[in-house]
């Protein structure tokens, strides 16, 4: 389980609300609520909305989640659906 100490911030870039943006967003807010509930912030940046934003974390997929906090920066591409591949790239242990 993740340490209560670890606060994580996460950002999730999409372009508008296409099935796979709405499934990385709710694979994500499940993940989050079962791994890591009141430590987590995520920031959905909508590509269609505000495309220059894609520039800082050099985004070239959509979906694509950033954890910003804690370091390192990890990047996680596609629709999130592979919950062992995001706790991976988020480094959290699952509680068993």
């Amino acid at each position: 389980m993740a340490k209560a100490s670890k606060k994580y911030e996460l950002r999730l870039y999409i372009a508008g609300n296409t099935p796979r943006s709405v499934a990385a967003l709710n694979n994500l807010k499940r993940y989050c609520e079962e791994h890591l509930k009141g430590i987590y912030e995520i920031e959905v940046i909508d590509l269609l909305v505000n495309p220059t934003l894609a520039e800082g974390d050099q985004i070239l997929a959509i979906p694509t989640l950033v954890k910003k906090v804690p370091e390192p920066v990890r990047k996680i591409i596609g629709d999130l659906s592979d919950e062992e591949k995001v706790l991976v790239g988020l480094d959290i242990r699952p509680a068993r």
